[in-house]
């Protein structure tokens, strides 16, 4: 997700280990919302029939295996940083193997390092959320092919009720080493106009944000954004 070197602990490597253990299915369903349970699903990325995919921030790649199983794309790559994460996405994926690639990668590196090869590019809270937009997006927009599409949900608001913010700046939250130490990592909690902004001169047009209610109470619910954005043809 974020850019994870040697030198840095993997402030995921504990993020999915519980549910791996236990579900090691190709899901069998795509949801865009916070709480994985309510909204639209894979058909706002359009027709990915022989398509070029990119899931940025992939983590254990559940939404790229679902794609890769149940629509025809021609490849689904799914990035991530974290060296647990993209262990795990092999681990529980590899089977689907060629028409899912499980990439380790910094999201920024390797999108630079793919210009004008993806159809659709796409994150479910995933690395644009924890990643500069001054960077991810547009990296984002030279990895598309003209006429390609980025669409991404992200936090509406924080998960404590705060709104979002009215500029681009990050905010630290919890998380926790692999030894189980506190830690910090920066997140991009951004409001409607900020993000259109942000494509704009990112190069992107016919930008639309929609907003997601959370469907139901709880301590950790929150609206959703989805977002997306074309690449001129």
């Amino acid at each position: 997700m974020g850019r994870v070197t040697s030198s840095t602990a993997d402030l995921w490597h504990h993020y999915g280990r519980t549910r791996a253990s236990a579900d090691r299915e190709v899901p069998t369903a795509f949801h865009w919302t916070w709480g994985q349970d309510a909204g639209p699903g894979p058909e706002v990325l359009g027709d990915l029939t022989d398509k070029c995919v990119g899931d940025l921030g992939a983590g254990a790649a559940r939404h790229a295996a679902y794609l890769a199983a149940r629509h025809q794309p021609a490849r689904v790559v799914a990035v991530d940083a974290s060296p647990a994460q993209h262990a795990m996405a092999t681990d529980l994926y590899g089977h689907l193997a060629p028409r899912l690639c499980v990439v380790h990668s910094d999201v920024v590196s390797h999108l630079h390092a793919t210009a004008a090869t993806y159809n659709v590019l796409y994150s479910v809270f995933g690395a644009v959320d924890f990643t500069d937009p001054g960077k991810v997006l547009p990296a984002a927009a030279a990895a598309l092919r003209p006429g390609g599409r980025l669409v991404f949900s992200t936090l509406a608001h924080y998960l404590s009720g705060k709104p979002a913010e009215p500029d681009v700046v990050p905010a630290d939250i919890a998380a926790k080493r692999p030894d189980g130490e506190a830690a910090t990592m920066r997140r991009w909690v951004l409001q409607e106009h900020v993000w259109t902004k942000a494509l704009d001169a990112a190069g992107f047009t016919q930008i639309d944000v929609d907003v997601l209610p959370a469907p139901s109470e709880g301590p950790r619910t929150a609206d959703t954004l989805l977002v997306s954005a074309c690449l001129p043809k």
